[in-house]
């Protein structure tokens, strides 16, 4: 039995694992983010925004749900093996999808995918922030997250490029069963859970336990509060893009081609940047990258409106991912900081569960505006909600040292 000690270094071959682990869990999201709209369209005849943005309020749901109650069983059972159930879960995605003879096939397909998200995603952000310990959190959630949403780019491209040149079913969607059955052999196998290290930081931590867990990383904390609500309407606004991006674009005039070089676009630029920015959060105040990383996203989407060619679309898609990639791993990040060790993985819990309610809202909200008014009054609504945002971490958080 070898000694447990904390560090990116000391732990690297696990570490780099579940990077690994987690490119596929993000794979598995990247299979629907190109080509599920057009699915709904073409394939099921759904008009409505409403109605195709479906998916992904219940994915939202699902996922949010499943991320509060991850907390809580990770302590109980440990993490490897709520990262191996969520595996589970991930297995009959891809055939649902492609058997579905109607739409509530793709609705039960994303109440799996959301399961499966909520607890191998969940499972591998706390492992890694278990092994590396607080000196480099930043940089470890940068890479975390950078594998994750390259990932979510990666496939989206590649399946929309299938989805070309052989139809939207039943190819695109072999992708998927590949990622998940590597993804569940190498966390049966290879991954080892990480439970010790969090007894072993927590003798040396001096972070005071939160009395009311779920109402203080909610909203009452004013450093995890201002942290949980940016989570949820950066998550909203991806909402947003991942259901109303490919109908917009398609309503512009681009080829299918092009279609899928934007989308992949934005995640790739939030995937790649995180292994740059998320050291930034370990160097500079928490506070001041979510204000401006909130603030870009912001105004990137409500450009949008104005944009006309591939390269506008293409260089505010950059912008957005920016933007994104600031934010992301610097949330997850200054939530471990302002959380006891042995109440982290409760309070990521519940900073996952109104973040991630963030799809489905903003699912919810811009199919209403789109259907109601336009998609320039939905895009023009979302993207002032997340400067709002920046505002409230502005003027709410307290320097997170």
């Amino acid at each position: 039995m070898y000694k447990k000690q904390l560090g990116l270094k000391e732990n690297w071959q696990q570490f780099s694992l579940l990077v690994l682990v987690n490119a596929f869990v993000g794979g598995m999201v990247g299979l629907e983010r190109s080509i599920l709209p057009q699915l709904a369209e073409e394939e099921f005849h759904l008009a409505a925004k409403t109605a195709i943005l479906s998916f992904i309020v219940v994915f939202g749901i699902t996922k949010a749900l499943t991320n509060y109650f991850a907390g809580t069983l990770a302590n109980k059972y440990g993490r490897k093996k709520l990262l191996v159930f969520g595996w589970l879960f991930a297995l009959p995605v891809p055939l649902l999808l492609i058997y579905a003879p109607n739409w509530s096939w793709v609705i039960l397909a994303n109440i799996f995918l959301g399961v499966n998200q909520g607890l191998a995603w969940s499972s591998t952000v706390v492992m890694k922030i278990d092994l590396v310990g607080p000196k480099k959190r930043g940089f470890a959630m940068g890479i975390n997250e950078a594998a994750g949403y390259m990932a979510v780019g990666g496939v989206a491209f590649l399946s929309a490029s299938i989805a070309q040149l052989y139809g939207i079913r039943p190819y695109p969607f072999y992708i998927g069963i590949l990622l998940s059955i590597i993804g569940l052999l190498t966390s049966v196998f290879l991954i080892k859970d990480t439970q010790g290290f969090v007894q072993l930081e927590g003798e040396k931590s001096d972070t005071p336990l939160l009395s009311n867990l779920f109402k203080d990383t909610s909203w009452r904390h004013p450093n995890l509060g201002s942290i949980t609500q940016g989570g949820l309407v950066n998550n909203l606004n991806d909402g947003m893009i991942w259901g109303l991006f490919p109908i917009l674009l398609l309503s512009k005039g681009f080829s299918a081609t092009e279609l899928a070089q934007i989308i992949a676009i934005y995640p790739t630029v939030w995937g790649l940047s995180q292994l740059f920015t998320g050291k930034l959060a370990d160097l500079y105040p928490k506070k001041t990258l979510l204000f401006w990383g909130m603030l870009l996203q912001g105004l990137a989407i409500i450009g949008f409106i104005w944009a006309q060619t591939f390269f506008a679309f293409a260089s505010l898609s950059v912008l957005l991912g920016l933007g994104t990639a600031v934010v992301y791993p610097t949330f997850l990040a200054a939530i471990a900081d302002n959380t006891h060790p042995s109440q982290r993985a409760q309070s990521i819990g519940v900073y996952r569960l109104w973040r991630d309610l963030g799809y489905a809202v903003g699912a919810i909200l811009t199919g209403i505006l789109a259907d109601y008014w336009s998609i320039n009054t939905a895009i023009s609504s979302i993207g002032a909600l997340t400067i709002l945002s920046s505002f409230v971490i502005l003027t709410r958080m307290r320097p997170v040292s």
